[in-house]
């Protein structure tokens, strides 16, 4: 490119130190105008600032800028891109040390804030004061923790978060960019790291009070070798990424025993009716993030029957078919199917419960299974033909009477003395 120069920067330079894949290659241009990158075919996408997609590769070019703080949040910045801004005053301007490297086209490094020490050490450390301006970032470096498993924030950087968060700053997160940061942190390899650092630096309080109320609060020894609910809520969700289930799941282990954080310390550590508790928050929680509807649903489901689940195979065969139907299990039987994995993560995530075996969850898949194979149409059939005038409830309970006996059948042949 005539008269001005680009350089990659941000997480391709860090992955690549890092020795990870290289997914998306971002690249910053300085000395040019918006005017030179359109004449030269690139095509501008950015609304606040000129960032501008290649012809050919489509990676991202933004222009060199600076930015100020203008008002409370993450969106209130006022930008300036100017050919005048210089390579390291846009650096300057990034979260971390470790994201604020430059690579220009021959390979060569620009690290003019110590990042290379920085992911040598695996500290995530702030570039400038200016970190404290952008509440997301403390989201972000929550994140980065829950991927970057060896990394630690830096006391000063943890310092500044903790006073981004006593400041109100943070309060000033929109509930969009919240969810999208914690699904996002959910999905990396080991999400309790991200809670960690939130509930350190007090921004769990702030943004996730359910979940951090049930930090000390204790549950019955021999059920939970761990006690704290805290505890064990984390080592689910980390359970359920090790797994590698999809999101509504992790987010129905995460949301799971909520309720406990609302027990009367008078009665710890039993948790008697957590579980209807636990659904009035959950899905408090799901309205107030505006969490997608599927990721409810299996939220509230989960908080509702986990209990349920893991008592399976003391339930009789009515019990077992009211469970399916009030759990919608056979219109959405894929759904019933998370609902079981999230309350396996939370029959593993206990000191020393990682490796039990969790029949239940094949116990209700054959319940399931058995229930769903009896013939609902010959039914209805013969229930409209003996009561045409009020055919719907006789069809519906009549259904529900022949899956209990399939159940019960089921069960006979998996366990005769059941």
């Amino acid at each position: 490119m005539p008269d001005f120069k680009t350089y990659v920067v941000g997480g391709a330079v860090r992955d690549a130190l890092l020795g990870l894949p290289v997914k998306d290659r971002d690249h910053v241009v300085v000395g040019a105008t918006a005017e030179q990158m359109r004449a030269l075919g690139f095509v501008a996408v950015g609304k606040d600032f000129p960032v501008f997609l290649h012809p050919d590769t489509h990676e991202e070019y933004a222009l060199a800028r600076t930015e100020r703080k203008t008002a409370p949040g993450y969106a209130g910045f006022a930008f300036h891109a100017a050919p005048e801004v210089t390579l390291e005053q846009d650096l300057q301007r990034r979260d971390l040390t470790i994201n604020a490297i430059a690579q220009d086209e021959d390979g060569t490094l620009i690290d003019p804030y110590g990042g290379q020490a920085d992911i040598v050490h695996r500290v995530f450390r702030h570039v400038s004061s200016a970190f404290q301006e952008d509440p997301v970032r403390v989201l972000r470096i929550a994140r980065f923790a829950a991927r970057f498993r060896e990394f630690t924030v830096a006391p000063e950087t943890m310092a500044l978060m903790q006073a981004m968060v006593i400041s109100g700053e943070v309060d000033a997160l929109v509930p969009e960019r919240v969810w999208q940061e914690l699904a996002r942190g959910l999905m990396e390899a080991q999400p309790s790291r991200m809670f960690g650092v939130l509930r350190e630096c007090g921004a769990l309080a702030r943004i996730l009070p359910e979940v951090d109320a049930l930090a000390g609060v204790p549950q019955p020894a021999q059920h939970h070798p761990e006690i704290d609910t805290f505890v064990h809520v984390m080592m689910v969700v980390d359970i359920a990424a090790q797994r590698d289930l999809p999101l509504p799941t992790r987010v129905a282990a995460l949301l799971h025993d909520l309720g406990k954080g609302t027990t009367d310390p008078a009665e710890w550590p039993r948790h008697i009716a957590h579980e209807a508790r636990g659904v009035v928050l959950a899905e408090q929680l799901c309205r107030r993030l505006k969490v997608p509807n599927d990721v409810r649903e299996l939220a509230i489901l989960t908080a509702r029957e986990h209990g349920n689940v893991q008592r399976a195979q003391e339930l009789r065969a009515p019990t077992i078919v009211k469970l399916l139907e009030r759990s919608d299990a056979f219109r959405k039987p894929a759904r019933f199917a998370a609902l079981l994995d999230a309350s396996e993560c939370d029959h593993l995530g206990r000191a020393g419960f990682e490796a039990r075996p969790f029949p239940q969850k094949a116990w209700l898949l054959q319940a399931l299974a058995a229930a769903q194979a009896i013939n609902a149409g010959a039914i209805a059939a013969g229930v409209t033909a003996d009561a045409p005038d009020r055919p719907a409830d006789k069809i519906a309970a009549a259904i529900h009477v022949a899956r209990v006996r399939a159940v019960e059948e089921g069960i006979k042949k998996t366990d005769p003395l059941h």
